[in-house]
């Protein structure tokens, strides 16, 4: 056999070469790659007792094999170890930002609240929340620029994360009614909604924080 099914990632320097590929572009020796250390990294989740019916290993490991398709571009430590390594803190992260997220569920603060009313007022306010609004500009001047800003970024994002943001943040939709449209539990829609909000931030970039500054 040729190509990514002769390469048996349990040698390590064969290992090292679908992690090189994977970081090339090569999505087979991406998927390779994942089959063999997936199960390890989602062996290692340790999920309390007190959140396991709002969220399970799985809704991590998929938001965490979509981040990694994202951004394995950016891996550095282009090597089997490095690449485990860094999956397990992608999947330690989307953890525990959706443990933080149920957290203040039940407890919510009212200054965490992206939708308020019109469509426009919840644009700027996930804008302001993920940093993409220059303080110092007046309030019409964001609000014209707002909703342009927001719709280029979306566009950019994968469907799931989109749908999130635009229900969940721009909509005010119950996060149950978002879970169950998409078939997730609550603690994934979470995850998916810190994840959507990072590279939002990405996309942007510093230059959005000039958003409504030069009027």
């Amino acid at each position: 056999m040729d190509g990514v099914t002769s390469t048996d990632p349990t040698d390590i320097s064969a290992g090292d070469e679908l992690v090189v590929r994977s970081v090339e572009g090569d999505r087979e020796a991406l998927v390779r790659l994942l089959e063999f250390l997936g199960p390890g990294v989602r062996s290692g989740l340790r999920i309390d007792a007190a959140w396991r019916t709002a969220l399970d290993a799985d809704d991590v490991m998929q938001t965490t094999y979509l981040e990694v398709f994202l951004r394995v571009h950016l891996l550095e430590v282009r090597t089997v170890a490095g690449f485990r390594g860094w999956m397990r803190s992608v999947a330690e992260n989307n953890l525990r930002d959706a443990i933080k997220a149920l957290q203040r569920r039940k407890r919510p603060d009212p200054r965490q609240r992206v939708h308020e009313g019109p469509r426009t007022d919840s644009t700027v306010a996930l804008l302001d929340r993920i940093g993409a609004i220059s303080h110092t500009a007046s309030r019409d001047a964001i609000e014209r620029e707002a909703g342009a800003l927001l719709r280029g970024a979306l566009d950019r994002l994968p469907e799931s994360y989109r749908v999130v943001v635009t229900q969940l943040d721009l909509e005010g939709v119950p996060i149950d009614e978002v879970a169950a449209g998409l078939g997730r539990s609550a603690g994934a829609v979470y995850m998916l909604r810190a994840r959507a909000h990072d590279r939002l931030r990405e996309i942007l970039g510093p230059m959005s924080r000039m958003l409504g500054s030069h009027t």
